[in-house]
């Protein structure tokens, strides 16, 4: 080719007192882009240059705006898989019944797949194949975890549950509980001519109570955080009074018996999370448990003669039938705390239970009449405030593999002094109530696990040993 042959290949001018400064500009953008310098070779209309790329310019402009919603609804599911795996979090923490985690998709592998070399598109194929890239990064990469893999649960000791039911789920937990107390009492009577030489009676008397509680209690998740709960408990109780009472003369130990068995007292609960937590920071879960009166209590059943009243011997003052509920409603409010430290979790709770007091309240005594005479005559204890408890509890919790995990904590309660007619009632003393507890727990399958808590007392006041099972079952 030579200089003549190049000079006739047509040009075209492009200048700027041909066009407006911005439709210079669009056209070079234009040209740059679309790599038009060909078609401007070629003696094409710059108008309709224009036009084109105004018209790929707005369907550039539309489906950045459908990228825009696909980011949108992205970051919502995002937004969705950060809740999960909060809830995920907490409930690795205690168990509570629900042993199967959520299964959580592979976000990981999402954010791989739209920065994959693969997923890059074309300069010349527009944007639409960035929106095609992330609707394909919607599907789950690779898979969760096998269910072992997940963390264990911590075994839960004490009587309220830290991590709560999720939303739309029901967990039934039937339990079993036994306790053993036994109490002592030496009341002498007489006077001493020397010490450690006393002149006159004893009275021994050791009380020895054994109770079997059978319950199912079963919880709803209404939300993310917030669920209900009602416990319905049947207990059995069997009491032994031995004692040698005072001013009968007798050699022989004297053994009173007692039992009582029905329903119990219906608990009716409900918890709130305030926080998801996060590393570094506890999670808390406010409650307020309502307990009622339900079950037959201390003023109902008949209570034998408290002076004597048969022949040369002296009543003993104790109720014929044992009573399976408190006989006064309650209402405690309190809130749990867990804060999880790698490799153990730690937790506690702080509460407080008001009992309502009861009026004109009267109980039934034997009267210790002969044949043909009412046996019984009511005794009016007129108003009854049961004292008030303040509880607390801490304990700590390890795993020990994928399925078992073992807690160490502490309870304690305080218990106010009884008042009758707005006086403290007689021997009525303030009572604290102290237990070490152990418990392990294991998980049987995805739906089920074995809980079992045991607890010693370590105050006189509180029951020897209390052995408590639960099976919690998510549905």
């Amino acid at each position: 080719m030579n200089v003549r042959s190049i000079r006739s290949i047509p040009t075209v001018h492009c200048t700027r007192t041909a066009f407006p400064q911005r439709t210079a500009l669009a056209v070079l953008t234009g040209c740059s882009l679309l790599l038009a310098g060909p078609l401007c070779a070629q003696g094409s209309d710059p108008a309709h240059l224009l036009r084109r790329m105004e018209a790929r310019m707005a369907e550039q402009d539309r489906r950045i705006g459908e990228l825009q919603q696909q980011v949108a609804r992205q970051q919502a599911v995002l937004d969705s898989l950060e809740q999960d795996l909060a809830d995920a979090r907490l409930e690795a923490l205690r168990a509570r019944g629900n042993s199967q985690a959520p299964v959580l998709p592979l976000v990981a592998g999402q954010a791989a797949a739209v920065h994959a070399p693969g997923a890059t598109v074309q300069a010349d194929a527009g944007v639409a194949a960035q929106g095609d890239a992330v609707a394909a990064a919607d599907t789950q990469v690779g898979r969760p975890p096998d269910p072992e893999e997940r963390p264990p649960e911590v075994a839960r000791i004490f009587e309220q549950p830290g991590v709560l039911t999720p939303a739309g789920k029901l967990v039934l937990e039937p339990s079993l509980q036994f306790g053993y107390s036994s109490n002592d009492r030496v009341a002498l009577v007489g006077y001493t001519v020397i010490p450690a030489i006393l002149i006159g009676l004893i009275d021994v008397r050791q009380v020895k109570t054994t109770s079997l509680t059978a319950a199912v209690a079963a919880r709803y998740g209404l939300g993310g955080r917030f669920e209900l709960e009602a416990k319905v408990p049947f207990s059995y109780i069997s009491s032994d009074t031995v004692s040698r009472e005072i001013f009968t003369g007798s050699a022989q130990d004297a053994v009173f018996q007692a039992d009582g068995k029905g329903l119990g007292d219906i608990e009716l609960t409900a918890r709130y999370q305030l926080d998801q937590g996060a590393a570094d920071k506890p999670f808390y879960v406010l409650w307020l448990r309502y307990k009622t009166r339900t079950g037959r209590d201390l003023f109902e059943v008949v209570t034998d003669c408290v002076t004597r009243c048969v022949a040369n011997a002296t009543g003993t003052g104790l109720p014929l039938d044992l009573p399976t509920g408190s006989g006064f409603a309650s209402l405690q409010p309190g809130v749990t705390w867990l804060y999880a430290s790698d490799p153990v979790v730690f937790f506690g709770s702080l509460s407080y239970l008001h009992n309502f007091e009861r009026d004109n309240v009267s109980r039934t005594v034997l009267s210790g009449a002969p044949e043909g005479y009412p046996q019984t005559t009511t005794e009016l204890l007129g108003t009854i405030d049961a004292g008030d408890i303040i509880g607390f509890n801490f304990g700590m919790g390890l795993a020990l593999n994928e399925r078992a995990a073992v807690s160490f904590g502490y309870d304690q309660s305080i218990v106010d002094r009884t008042k009758q007619n707005g006086e403290d009632a007689p021997g009525a003393v303030r009572v604290v109530l102290g237990t070490l507890v152990i418990g392990g727990s294991y998980r049987l399958s995805e739906r089920a696990s074995l809980n079992v808590a045991l607890g010693v007392g370590v105050t006189r006041d509180t029951p020897d040993v209390s052995l408590a099972v639960r099976m919690p079952i998510s549905f």
